[in-house]
C-alpha cells in the first residue's frame, strides 16, 4: 500500500518489516510495549500476584 508511513518515525514503510520502516523502529515499539507504554483497556481484575495499576492519576 503506498502512503503509509511508520507510526514511529514518520518514513515510508519497508516491505520487510512493515509497518514499520526498520527493524530498529519496530524494536523501539516492542520496547514500547514490553515497558507497559501502551496498553490494552480490559474491564477484567487483576490475576492472582498481579498488582493493580495505580498509574491512573
Amino acid at each position: 500500500m503506498a502512503g503509509q508511513s511508520c507510526p514511529i518515525c514518520g518514513k515510508p514503510t519497508d516491505r520487510g518489516t512493515k509497518p514499520f520502516c526498520s527493524k530498529r523502529c519496530a524494536d523501539i515499539d516492542l520496547g514500547r510495549w514490553l515497558d507497559g507504554r501502551y496498553r490494552v483497556p480490559t474491564d477484567e481484575a487483576p490475576g492472582p500476584g498481579e498488582a493493580p495499576d495505580d498509574n491512573d492519576d
